[in-house]
């Protein structure tokens, strides 16, 4: 085993992937979420003005998936194909919806019809509030497990097994978040009535989060404790909790003191310190086997071999600086309150 700095090459790329996991939950969130709200907005101004908020960055924000997917499939292959082969269904749903949402983003406003106008904005609105949802099962399922049985091969139902009551569950809760994020995202880029539309729905998507968040966490600790063995076992663990409530709580402080940016500083905290917990209830597993725990998929049976996953940390410390530049530069070139004009949406 090889190592740098004192962590294993395994765990380093499980904290890569972690890392552009967060990046992409972060950045797309607002923008799934911002869709969501569409059509709660009811003047077709307002929708313009909604997708021109996200427009310069929605595609941009598809990077971190991309590279995330990749990263995944380079340094542990073995999970990699587990999962789409115990998800498949899921993934195909968020794959269409994707590009379901990418069609209507770019035919909405080429025709001035209204019912083609609408149809546009539902297929937007239902592909933001679907992808959002799927995302959140994906992730429920990692958290409760699948049936892998010897060589990791998935031994479970292919189509309906993935909405279990749980996955249902962190579905939604993702959703709401993704809705608040996207609240706050849209009311740094609007003003007057339109802002004053948003500042009603923020809180709204704030109610939803909470307390789809609370029955997911009872759930969690009623009927899953599995889930919380590693934190038993380390009771520092319970930091990160702590440290993800206090940044929930200063969301509605923030929003009503109208420090918006500020306020999707910490939303987006509490999706980072939500991934850190789900990272810390699974290390060093990757896939949970419910069959048998020998089954499991974790970061040492999964991983490619020592020299690749060095080669592809040596790129990582090359890339990361680059692709942090493109972005700062990105979201400073279109900073501010949206303005249509003839290249809009």
């Amino acid at each position: 085993m090889e190592y740098f700095l004192g962590v294993d090459y395994p765990t380093l790329w499980y904290l890569v992937i972690g890392l552009l996991f967060s990046g992409y939950a972060i950045l797309e969130g607002f923008d799934f979420g911002a869709g969501a709200w569409h059509l709660f907005l009811k003047k077709d101004l307002s929708r313009r003005i909604a997708i021109n908020a996200i427009a310069p960055v929605w595609d941009a924000n598809q990077v971190w998936l991309v590279i995330g997917g990749g990263a995944l499939f380079a340094g542990f292959p073995v999970m990699y194909a587990t999962m789409l082969s115990a998800m498949y269904v899921p993934f195909m749903l968020f794959l269409m919806f994707n590009v379901l949402r990418a069609v209507a983003i770019k035919f909405r406003s080429d025709e001035e019809m209204l019912w083609w106008r609408k149809t546009w904005d539902y297929v937007y609105s239902i592909s933001s509030i679907m992808i959002s949802f799927l995302l959140g099962v994906v992730l429920g399922n990692i958290l409760q497990g699948f049936a892998l049985g010897p060589n990791f091969a998935y031994k479970g139902d292919m189509f309906f097994s993935f909405l279990s009551p749980y996955a249902i569950m962190v579905g939604l809760t993702t959703l709401s978040l993704f809705m608040t994020q996207g609240a706050i995202y849209l009311l740094l880029k609007t003003e007057g009535r339109l802002h004053a539309r948003l500042t009603f729905l923020l809180k709204k998507g704030m109610i939803f989060f909470i307390i789809s968040f609370g029955i997911t966490t009872l759930y969690t600790l009623v009927f899953i404790p599995e889930v919380t063995e590693n934190f038993r076992a380390n009771p520092l663990y319970f930091v990160v909790p702590l440290i993800s409530f206090l940044a929930v709580a200063n969301v509605p402080r923030l929003a009503s003191k109208k420090r918006y940016m500020l306020a999707l500083v910490f939303s987006s905290l509490t999706m980072a310190f939500l991934l850190v917990l789900v990272a810390l209830q699974l290390y060093p597993t990757l896939l949970i086997s419910t069959i048998d725990p020998k089954y499991s998929v974790t970061i040492y049976n999964a991983a490619s071999s020592q020299k690749s996953l060095g080669i592809m940390l040596t790129i990582v410390v090359i890339g990361t600086p680059l692709l942090a530049a493109y972005f700062i530069f990105l979201y400073r070139t279109f900073n501010g309150k949206v303005k249509l004009d003839d290249t809009s949406y």
